[in-house]
C-alpha cells in the first residue's frame, strides 16, 4: 500500500477493493470519502449512476399529476427517479399489504394503493410504495394521480436510498397533510413511525405496529412484515 495507491482510490481511478489494508492504516491513512467495513474500503456515499440522477423538466406539478410519467416523482420542478426495487423490497412491500389490506377492506375503511400511484405532497409529488386513502378522500377522477397526500404513506428503504433523504420525505408527507408515516428498514427489520416532526418512534421486531387513529383497530407485529 502507498500512497500514491491511496490517492488513486481517493480520485475514483483505482477500485478500492484492490488495496490491502489493516484497521490500523486505515486509522493512520484516512482515506477520504471511505470507511473501513470487514477489511474492505466501502464509500461512504457511492454517487448515483447516470440514469439515477434527477432531471429538469420544463413540466408543471399539474402536467405531471396529468400524464403520471412512470417511474418518476416531480420535486422542484425536477423529475426523479424512483429507486428500482429489490427483490427483498417486493417481498417487504406485498407483506405490509398482505396485512394491512385485509383490515382495511374488511372494515371497509378506504383503499391501498401500490407505487405506481401518485400523490400531490404539497409542490412536489410522490409515489409511496404502499399507501392508504381513507373512504371520505376517495373522490376525484380515477384516471389521473391524487391531488391530495394519502392519510397513511409507507415507504420501504432501498440500498440506494440516502438516509437524509429518507427522511425528508417523510416529513415532506407530514407537512403536506399525511396523518402517518411508516419508513421501513429491511436492514435493521425496524419500522419508523412519523407522527409529526416532533414525534416520531421507531420499533424493532418485537414491536407491534398500529394504525392509531389512521387505521383504525389494525395491529401487526413488526416482525411479520420483514418474514
Amino acid at each position: 500500500m502507498t500512497q500514491q495507491e491511496i490517492h488513486e482510490v481517493e480520485e475514483g481511478i483505482r477500485p478500492p477493493e484492490s488495496i490491502k489494508m489493516t484497521l490500523e492504516e486505515f486509522l493512520e491513512q484516512d482515506v477520504e470519502g471511505y470507511e473501513y467495513i470487514d477489511g474492505k474500503l466501502v464509500p461512504k456515499s457511492p454517487p448515483l449512476p447516470p440514469e439515477m440522477c434527477s432531471i429538469p423538466t420544463t413540466m408543471t406539478l399539474e402536467e405531471f399529476l396529468e400524464q403520471d410519467v412512470e417511474g418518476y416523482e416531480y420535486v422542484n420542478g425536477e423529475l426523479v427517479p424512483m429507486a428500482p426495487p429489490s427483490r427483498e423490497h417486493g417481498e417487504i412491500s406485498v407483506n405490509v399489504i398482505r396485512y394491512l389490506d385485509a383490515h382495511v377492506y374488511q372494515n371497509k375503511l378506504g383503499r391501498l394503493y401500490t407505487a405506481e400511484t401518485t400523490f400531490q405532497i404539497g409542490d412536489r409529488t410522490a409515489k409511496p410504495d404502499v399507501a392508504f386513502v381513507a373512504t371520505a378522500q376517495l373522490t376525484g377522477d380515477k384516471t389521473k394521480g391524487f391531488s391530495i397526500p394519502p392519510d397513511l404513506a409507507i415507504e420501504v428503504v432501498s440500498p440506494s436510498d440516502v438516509q437524509s433523504r429518507v427522511v425528508e420525505k417523510a416529513l415532506a408527507y407530514l407537512n403536506a397533510g399525511t396523518r402517518l408515516v411508516w419508513v421501513l428498514e429491511p436492514v435493521s427489520k425496524t419500522v419508523t413511525v412519523y407522527r409529526s416532526e416532533t414525534d416520531i418512534e421507531t420499533l424493532t421486531r418485537d414491536d407491534t405496529l398500529t394504525g392509531e387513529d389512521v387505521v383504525p383497530g389494525f395491529t401487526c407485529s413488526v416482525d411479520h412484515l420483514f418474514e
